[in-house]
């Protein structure tokens, strides 16, 4: 998945592109290889949000010969999206290439078809719009993003960051993304069934209720922590934790925790030889049966398989890179 082809057109969104641009084209913080190369793709120079003007690097044929395609989203949703893109990124998707949108630009795929009976999502505020002119579309209105393997969508702003972070994830693997989210002075990951409107989804200053504890749980995810142990170093109730903890983040105490430890344990896979046993254990999972059940069902695949699965990319990549 190593060409990603980004779509412009007048009236796209600048947020999305840019934030896009930026994950895509800039030269990764750790070694990999090979990386993305990005290419911007119109039929000639358009307006974002009727302020900047872009001019693109190829036509809209290049989406065809994309890994990737990109489609940021578009200011008006009551506009129906230009039929040359639509025809583009339909067609790119059968060609092969996984489809993504960012925000509204999930019009842009319904148009095309390739949400028909497909789960998708867009910013909270159009949902009801996509839903009521695409019917066929199973829109839900309460996620960050949705993965349907070759047609993935987003909801707005930061959630499309989100989504760019999950291929990342997907291509290179959690610690690749991580060190990427690092750079980018992002959350390093967010689920995509995490609810969109959450109210406070990053603390903002460092006396925040939670701010501190999240810290200190995730540089203790090798121990047995359990709400209570949470919410005696909150100082604060169990049930005002909880309340807190789902203004925060949009989720419950232990399922952050258990979000936690799985994608510790994805690092650990990645860049250690440590046993699954080890890595049960370092991630406070206690056994490696409960390790393999509980990741099996968040990541998809066993502990072994996932670590086969990154072992080998990486070292095709090295050859590659060699040769």
């Amino acid at each position: 998945m190593s060409t990603v082809a980004v779509v412009i057109a007048d009236g796209i969104l600048h947020f999305e592109l840019a934030l896009a641009c930026e994950l895509f084209s800039s030269a990764p913080p750790v070694p990999v290889e090979p990386w993305y190369e990005l290419a911007i793709c119109g039929t000639g120079d358009v307006r974002a949000d009727g302020r900047f003007l872009l001019e693109p690097d190829c036509g809209l044929d290049r989406l065809a010969l994309a890994d990737t395609v990109i489609v940021p989203g578009w200011a008006d949703v009551d506009e129906d999206p230009p039929a040359d893109v639509v025809d583009a990124v339909r067609g790119a998707h059968e060609a092969g290439a996984r489809v993504a949108s960012l925000c509204t630009g999930a019009f842009v795929l319904a148009a095309a078809g390739l949400l028909d009976g497909r789960r998708a999502t867009t910013h909270w505020a159009h949902t009801r719009a996509l839903a009521t002119r695409f019917p066929q579309v199973e829109v839900d209105p309460d996620v960050l993003y949705v993965d349907n393997g070759s047609v993935l969508t987003s909801a707005g702003k930061a959630a499309a960051m989100d989504l760019c972070l999950h291929l990342v994830r997907r291509d290179h693997g959690s610690a690749v993304a991580n060190a990427v989210a690092r750079r980018l002075v992002v959350p390093p990951h967010r689920p995509g069934g995490q609810a969109q409107f959450v109210a406070t989804p990053v603390p903002e200053q460092h006396d925040h209720p939670l701010s501190e504890l999240l810290a200190w749980a995730a540089q203790r995810l090798d121990q047995p922590l359990t709400v209570e142990d949470l919410a005696r170093r909150a100082n604060m109730s169990s049930r005002h934790l909880g309340r807190h903890f789902r203004s925060m983040t949009g989720t419950t105490p232990l399922q952050w925790l258990l979000t936690q430890r799985i994608r510790r344990a994805q690092e650990l896979l990645e860049t250690t030889d440590e046993s699954v046993d080890a890595i049960a254990e370092a991630t406070g999972m206690g056994t490696a049966t409960t390790l393999r059940r509980h990741f099996n069902r968040t990541v998809g695949v066993p502990p072994d398989t996932y670590r086969r699965t990154f072992r080998r990319r990486r070292t095709d990549g090295l050859e590659s890179g060699s040769a």
